[in-house]
């Protein structure tokens, strides 16, 4: 499974994508980790859960094809050229989370909140810019001090 541009696969190249993309180190039921492999989860956006094992020592011991293409596919869910590029520049795979861009001129929740907090209709916020917004809180909050 090696190719001219890396090296055969092994328990480190393993091990290097699992922290690279920050997979959790699985703890036994004492609250440590797992002694006979080093055993990694990682949950994805879709409440899937990954788990992939690397038999102790994490060396340069290699795997055997076949045995690659397992892990690549069942364990870790990523093709081989995901892989070397999160090993080789910490580029993250893409695991296909939906991408919902804010739109420009959305208003931060904890700003809605507050104008709520102090009376105003959310008709009135929603029809609000940020600018408006923080501009009509300030002024809410201004008055709010000056009447106590």
């Amino acid at each position: 499974m090696s190719s001219p541009r890396h090296p055969a696969p092994n328990r480190e190249h393993h091990d290097t994508f699992c922290t690279t993309e920050r997979w959790t180190l699985v703890r036994g039921a004492t609250g440590q980790p797992v002694r006979h492999h080093r055993t990694y989860e990682l949950v994805l956006w879709d409440a899937r859960v990954l788990r992939t094992r690397i038999s102790r020592p994490v060396d340069r011991s290699t795997y055997g094809a076949r045995m690659w293409a397992h892990v690549l596919r069942h364990q870790l869910q990523v093709d081989a050229p995901a892989l070397w590029r999160c090993v080789d520049d910490g580029t993250l795979p893409d695991r296909g989370s939906p991408v919902h861009p804010a739109p420009a001129n959305a208003l931060p929740l904890y700003l809605v909140r507050a104008l709520h907090d102090l009376g105003v209709p959310e008709s009135e916020i929603l029809d609000l810019g940020p600018a408006d917004a923080a501009g009509l809180h300030a002024e809410l909050l201004r008055r709010a001090a000056e009447q106590s």
